[in-house]
């Protein structure tokens, strides 16, 4: 067994692949994009350290921003109905969107890989099952799924990862079936087919990484259209339980209200659209870099 016929587990591809993601750089909306996203990250690690209140503490409602607090300190964006300081309540509620973001976009591409990689290489009935199951779940509108499996299980934060699996997975799958039906007939697959290598050896080890380059791009994508589904399951009260800092569910609770106090609303939609023109910006930038190869 040579080198040759491991592509994607020599030094060789590590050193590539640490260089590629180096260059991201040199894209000007790579690097923009990931800066949102580190710093968002920082936010939702340092939480404790970075908001000056307990995200569920009440204080004076319907503060402005700037406005001092009767501690001594200040309500840098002011508070909310209930007195609760907004900024603690957006640097808490990005560890929630950071956490079930990532876990549900994760568990809906481990479902979706698997279902692609085995329509794509297998074929025959394979195919046309898994096929068919996809094209009737992308068959109804994807806000309609998150309802429907919400409604059902109950609001929660394992029943969000559920609800995006259960809608995004199909599409994942489509994706890697269709990279899955070109790579299958390259060299180094009839090679491993040659060595006798294992129908889930030749789709994991030899077809999957060097089918990385477009699953990392639409990887990016998708984890900002979760974020997006977070927000508004939060907005239409399916979302997290409260009282429990949800960027969604701030600007549902505060709606009413968003005409006299604009800043109630204003802050969380604007977290919400940053952190995912963040993961928009670092795609752009990923095909950037992906296009010069």
């Amino acid at each position: 067994m040579t080198d040759s016929t491991l592509p994607a587990r020599s030094p060789g591809f590590l050193l590539r692949n640490w260089r590629r993601l180096a260059l991201i750089r040199e894209s000007i909306v790579g690097t923009v994009g990931l800066a949102i996203i580190v710093f968002w990250c920082l936010m939702a690690l340092l939480a404790p350290l970075i908001a000056p209140y307990p995200p569920n503490a009440q204080y004076i409602p319907f503060q402005v921003p700037g406005v001092a607090a009767p501690d001594g300190g200040i309500f840098w964006l002011g508070t909310d109905h209930l007195g609760r300081d907004i900024l603690s309540r957006l640097v808490w509620g990005a560890r929630t969107v950071l956490f079930y973001a990532p876990l549900a976009t994760f568990c809906a591409y481990a479902v979706g890989i698997v279902m692609g990689l085995a329509a794509g290489y297998k074929r025959g009935w394979i195919d046309d099952v898994l096929s068919r199951v996809a094209d009737i779940i992308l068959s109804f509108p994807v806000l309609v799924l998150y309802v429907v499996v919400i409604t059902t299980f109950g609001a929660s934060g394992i029943n969000i990862i559920i609800a995006v699996t259960f809608a995004s997975a199909p599409g994942i799958m489509r994706i890697v079936r269709g990279l899955v039906l070109d790579l299958r007939t390259r060299d180094y697959v009839a090679a491993a087919q040659t060595r006798g290598e294992s129908a889930w050896y030749i789709m994991f080890v030899e077809i999957l990484p060097n089918a990385r380059g477009p699953l990392i791009v639409d990887g990016c994508l998708r984890l900002g259209y979760v974020i997006i589904t977070i927000g508004v399951l939060g907005f239409l009260g399916l979302g997290l339980p409260p009282p429990d800092p949800d960027w969604g569910g701030m600007v549902n609770e505060t709606r009413g209200m968003a005409m006299a106090f604009p800043h109630m609303t204003i802050f969380p939609c604007i977290a919400i659209s940053s952190l995912v023109l963040g993961f928009n910006l670092l795609a752009d930038g990923l095909r950037e870099i992906s296009l010069r190869d």
